[in-house]
């Protein structure tokens, strides 16, 4: 029988800028069951009026005790983005619901070889996995392509710039690239991926979270490589207000 998931108060305890628009919320939640990396939650906000909203996001971090972490770009226009990013101070409280997902997830016992593709925001989940990775000390090599216009607009990009055993990065620019980039800016392609991405004769377990478009072109170019499809595991997102 499936657990029926509780709206719990989460209580604001730190604040990380990550790039001008995105910054990364820790809240303190009693009772948290703990989740996994890749899982997400739902946020709901509710006015003096009795009005509320909710949205989803992806868990940045692997669970921590009763610690949720949450990386939220603003939406311009959004109901609840601007709310969490731009009016929320330490000591504040929303409430959350979660953890939600079984599919899209990492988990540390796993042994096969690891391929993240991620676009924009998506980095979210991943990041979560690259940590968990680390908490848990496995040795299980991991690949990372993350697809993103500039370098102003990466995330997490100091902790991803520490040189980790076993964790590859490559960044794929879209719009401006940074001075001595090789690669020329541009969408994700096959060669990125061929490149940078593990082949599909080590059956990694690729895990492609972004926009619907980057999610959808990367799945069908892992398959031109030769990836299995239930080796592929996608993560998608689109416009829900905000």
């Amino acid at each position: 029988m499936r657990r029926r998931l509780e709206w719990r108060a989460a209580e604001l305890v730190k604040i990380v800028d990550e790039t001008g628009t995105a910054r990364t919320l820790r809240f303190r939640v009693p009772g948290w069951p703990g989740h996994l990396a890749g899982q997400h939650v739902d946020v709901r906000l509710t006015a003096e009026d009795g009005y509320s909203t909710r949205r989803s996001y992806s868990l940045a971090a692997p669970a921590d005790g009763d610690l949720v972490e949450l990386t939220v770009e603003t939406v311009p226009d959004g109901e609840v983005s601007p709310y969490l990013n731009e009016v929320m101070e330490i000591g504040d409280q929303v409430e959350l619901r979660g953890p939600v997902g079984g599919w899209f997830v990492w988990r540390p016992a796993s042994e096969s070889r690891v391929l993240l593709v991620a676009g924009g925001s998506g980095i979210v989940p991943l990041m979560s996995m690259i940590r968990a990775r680390r908490r848990a000390g496995s040795r299980v090599p991991f690949s990372l392509l993350y697809s993103v216009r500039d370098a102003e607009r990466r995330y997490y990009a100091d902790e991803l710039a520490v040189p980790e055993p076993g964790l590859d990065v490559t960044y794929l620019y879209t719009r401006q690239a940074p001075p001595g980039s090789s690669r020329a800016v541009g969408r994700i392609m096959l060669d990125d991926l061929a490149a940078g991405g593990r082949p599909a004769v080590a059956e990694p377990d690729c895990y492609v979270c972004g926009p619907t478009g980057f999610v959808e072109a990367s799945a069908d170019l892992l398959l031109t490589l030769g990836h299995a499809p239930e080796r592929i595991r996608t993560e998608r997102f689109g416009p829900t207000g905000g």
